[in-house]
């Protein structure tokens, strides 16, 4: 691995991760570069507005999910025909998941990595105290290397000299200062910003204004220079055709489709890339005008927000009709939280496909944080008995109609649906670490 690449972290949550590494994308971007970027961690929204700062897709780096063996392998992967890579941490620099001493933090993916780390620091309650931040960060974990700060909110000038004067002591350059901006606000709602294919243009507003903001207070250069003192070594990229069965010449390439729109955003860019080498013509469409592409042969149904589009949902009644009588002829689907609502018998009222015994109902409560799972019934994808890494994000619930053959086991009970050709849950997972499932999919959808 030889691509210049930098991590982007920060001292917490709300320091302007995001803002900066879209920034910084879209300047290098417009500088001539090729850039190619990622976000640490599950999150599906950020690589959205990451995809319009790049123009290339935009991908997940998660140890917990993919396994910290397939990260710097996805990483080299996705970095193909870049020539910097602009890394979004997570959370706080050492923060992971709960209980593991920073499993999957931004740390943990940095060293994997052998990246530096530049600090995005919030100095907009602080002064010559950002030079005590800095120092502790550097000191905490002497195996990740800060190699710059940029800060964050900055008031004025006089308040810039006294944040610089603060952090001089450290050793540790500031390589940007930027100011409050009223431009950068993104809308956000339940699970956090809108997704950039929801908004272009608005996204597309909010990434210009916050590369003009990079361009204007950072040192492009620096950044860059930084980027290069990574540590080379060597690493075989991953790759989608070799992780699954070669479909052979004979074998014919069936259609799978796959749900998108402003619905159906939440999926890892690897899903597509791994049905695609498992032999399937892959197809993109909106389930809230489209109807099922023709010759379908399996469905996967990703994450998203089908809670805030129930009614107009339930408007494409050809595409609900047709969904239930595939299904009730076989019809091969897995579908991932917003797809097991879709597959309710009604969500918050509005009459859905009807495919599963359930009803699907907003809720106040967020649930959120990965999970250990072991597959309760056997169906076309998973044995029983199947231990799984995935992630739930949600703020929705179901209610049974029904007993029920559950798709998985949890610490805490039972969940998800299955049929003997459908499973369906809450559960979120990185196809990458499971790459049997996207092969058994297309396997299915031959027969």
């Amino acid at each position: 691995m030889v691509i210049p690449r930098i991590v982007l972290a920060a001292p917490s949550s709300g320091a302007g991760k995001t803002t900066v590494a879209v920034g910084l994308m879209a300047a290098l971007r417009r500088a001539g570069h090729t850039v190619a970027g990622f976000k640490v961690g599950p999150d599906y929204i950020d690589p959205g507005f990451h995809a319009v700062a790049t123009g290339r897709p935009g991908r997940n780096l998660d140890p917990m999910l993919s396994g910290e063996e397939r990260v710097a392998p996805l990483f080299e992967h996705g970095s193909a025909g870049a020539d910097i890579a602009v890394v979004e941490g997570v959370m706080g620099l050492y923060d992971g998941a709960l209980g593991t001493e920073g499993f999957s933090s931004t740390a943990h993916v940095a060293k994997l990595l052998k990246a530096p780390v530049v600090l995005v620091v919030d100095a907009s309650a602080a002064g010559r105290s950002v030079g005590a931040v800095v120092q502790g960060f550097v000191a905490f974990d002497t195996e990740v290397r800060i190699v710059g700060v940029i800060l964050n909110k900055v008031g004025s000038d006089r308040h810039e000299t006294e944040v610089r004067a603060g952090i001089a002591p450290t050793g540790v350059p500031v390589l940007g200062v930027l100011r409050r901006d009223t431009r950068l606000t993104v809308p956000s709602r339940h699970l956090g910003l809108i997704p950039a294919n929801e908004q272009r243009d608005q996204a597309e507003r909010a990434v210009d204004a916050a590369a003009e903001l990079v361009h204007q207070g950072v040192d492009l250069q620096a950044v860059v220079t930084a980027a290069k003192s990574a540590t080379p070594h060597e690493v075989i990229p991953w790759n989608p055709s070799t992780e699954v069965p070669p479909p052979g010449p004979e074998l014919n390439r069936p259609v799978v489709a796959v749900a998108g729109g402003p619905v159906f955003s939440f999926h890892y860019t690897e899903t597509t890339e791994l049905l695609t080498a498992a032999g399937a013509d892959v197809v993109t469409f909106d389930p809230l005008t489209d109807p099922l592409p023709e010759a379908t042969a399996a469905l996967y149904l990703g994450g998203g927000f089908p809670e805030l589009h129930a009614e107009a949902l339930s408007a494409n009644t050809k595409l609900r009709d047709q969904v239930a009588a595939e299904v009730a002829d076989g019809l091969p689907v897995i579908a991932e939280c917003a797809g097991l609502l879709y597959l309710c018998r009604e969500l918050d009222g509005h009459p859905m496909t009807g495919v599963l015994p359930a009803t699907g109902r907003m809720t106040t409560r967020l649930t959120l944080g990965y999970r250990t799972a072991i597959a309760a019934t056997a169906t076309d994808f998973f044995a029983e008995g199947r231990r799984v890494r995935g992630h739930e994000f949600h703020r929705t619930a179901i209610d049974l109609d029904t007993d029920v053959h559950p798709a998985w086991y949890l610490p805490d009970g039972m969940e998800g649906i299955t049929l003997p050709h459908v499973h369906a849950s809450y559960l979120h997972l990185h196809w990458t670490a499971t790459a049997d499932v996207p092969a058994r999919l297309v396997a299915a959808a031959r027969r």
